[in-house]
């Protein structure tokens, strides 16, 4: 090391190595004559002048814009459910790469290998245990619930973090209740900031447990959604669709979210990197029975229904279901195009949908 440091011109000049894929630099022999004699030395500076005078220029490409990387892409876990899939959807329309996440949420090994082979801008997260049928499912499966919806959910926001990216986390709003301080009817809704004051549901617990949580990420954006509807009315996990098959319903006006003008939303949020907390609902309430009036001015005349009051479902149900009021002006502020409620149902769901004539006659097939 000592001859080596005292003789740095031993080394010429070997800026050559520099270059992509220096072919120069590898002459066969050259790299075996590491002796100290005379003819090696001339041999060594021989080649090094010649390296200099014969330096590799990389040409730029002829369309140096095809070889740029895409601005975006985007990592989904959740492809076998129902927003993940419609999120995949919106991508492949508006020309945005995206891959499905592979890997189970509370494997941290597999979600690092997911994000080092797939390269993401951004990671959305729309996996999540809810239950089937319903969130009742959640009251006798526990263990499952907490796997998925806490373990898995902060440990993709972990390995989110580490990588430097941003989590879109599609969450829910059915963590409040109405209370004296946001009573039914009052037009005063829930806040970002507020704290939940609803766990009558196993699923709903474990939801605020991982908000909480989740605060203290500052690489996460948290989508409150609620009783989610789109204009896919045979989905059965359409809000309307779950209602419109049911004997009875409870009529309380709810805060809900359309999911076909909501999450475009959400993929230009995840452009304009926003982040903490966010009540992703239409501006307003929506009652049970306004939707279903709905349902049958645009979709079925003859389709009737009755309503049963809380005690009374309380009886047919496992876990008390969330009923709140969502300030969604914080959304409204940022995309001022947003529709209210009753006004996206229409636009989105039922005109697309409409089955009766504006005469009032059912379209025959």
């Amino acid at each position: 090391m000592e001859w080596y440091t005292s003789n740095p011109g031993w080394w010429g000049d070997v800026s050559g190595a520099l270059v992509p894929h220096p072919r120069m630099l590898m002459m066969p022999g050259i790299e075996r004559h590491f002796d100290a004699s005379e003819a090696t030395k001339d041999m060594a500076s021989h080649f090094t002048n010649n390296l200099s005078q014969t330096r590799m220029v990389v040409p730029a490409p002829r369309n140096a814009a095809a070889s740029q990387k895409p601005p975006l892409k985007f990592l989904i876990y959740g492809r076998t459910g129902w927003i993940g899939g419609l999120l995949g959807k919106i991508c492949t329309k508006q020309g945005i790469p995206f891959e499905y996440g592979k890997g189970r949420l509370e494997e941290r090994s597999q979600l690092i290998s997911d994000i080092q082979s797939v390269k993401p801008t951004h990671v959305f997260n729309a996996a999540g245990v809810t239950g089937r049928p319903n969130v009742d499912w959640c009251e006798s499966h526990k263990m499952e619930t907490i796997r998925t919806n806490v373990v898995g959910t902060l440990t993709l926001a972990d390995v989110c973090r580490e990588h430097g990216l941003l989590m879109m986390n599609y969450a829910t709003g059915c963590i409040f209740e109405y209370d004296d301080a946001h009573p039914e009817g009052s037009g005063i809704g829930f806040k970002e900031e507020d704290k939940p004051n609803f766990t009558g549901s196993y699923y709903s617990k474990t939801k605020a447990m991982v908000e909480e949580l989740l605060r203290e990420y500052d690489n996460v954006c948290t989508l409150r959604v609620r009783m989610p509807i789109s204009s896919d009315l045979n989905n059965p996990r359409n809000f309307i669709t779950k209602i419109s098959r049911y004997n009875k319903v409870v009529n309380i006006p709810n805060s809900m979210t359309i999911l076909d003008e909501l999450l475009p939303i959400s993929i230009e949020m995840a452009k304009r990197n926003c982040r903490g907390i966010w009540n992703f609902t239409n501006p307003g309430v929506v009652s049970h029975n306004e939707i279903l009036e709905m349902y049958k001015k645009y979709i079925d005349p003859s389709f009737k229904w009755a309503n049963f009051t809380l005690e009374e479902q309380a009886k047919v149900i496992v876990a008390p279901r969330s009923n709140n009021e969502m300030d969604a002006s914080k959304l409204k502020k940022e995309f001022p195009e947003l529709c209210s409620i009753k006004e996206s149902l229409i636009k989105y769901v039922f005109e697309p949908n409409r089955k009766v004539p504006l005469g009032g006659e059912t379209k025959r097939n």
